[in-house]
């Protein structure tokens, strides 16, 4: 159940970074209020990174910013590294107990 929970929070993060970077596109077309940086690298941390950076270079959008364009990837890097060290474990017990009913 485990890692069904953290794939669905790491989804709903997406769909919110991919909302979020349209709305700041949007709004630096316009000249209105922006989403601040930090707001984005915060969402992005929080698990939105893996649809922030694609949706980022298809809207053509922070791509001139360094801080983005390395900051994601390494952000990216990070939560495949936590899923490989905590959810491959949860899905590898869950194999178990499903197999050999412990």
């Amino acid at each position: 159940m485990g890692p069904f929970i953290f794939f669905g929070y790491i989804f709903v993060f997406s769909l919110v970074a991919i909302i979020v970077t349209a709305v700041d596109k949007r709004a630096a077309m316009r000249n209105k209020t922006r989403i601040s940086e930090n707001a984005l690298l915060i969402i992005a941390a929080l698990g939105g990174s893996f649809a922030m950076f694609p949706s980022m270079l298809w809207l053509r959008h922070k791509t001139k910013h360094l801080k983005f364009m390395v900051g994601l990837p390494i952000i990216i890097i990070l939560h495949i590294a936590l899923m490989f060290f905590v959810v491959s474990p949860l899905l590898l017990a869950d194999y178990m107990v499903a197999t050999f009913n412990f």
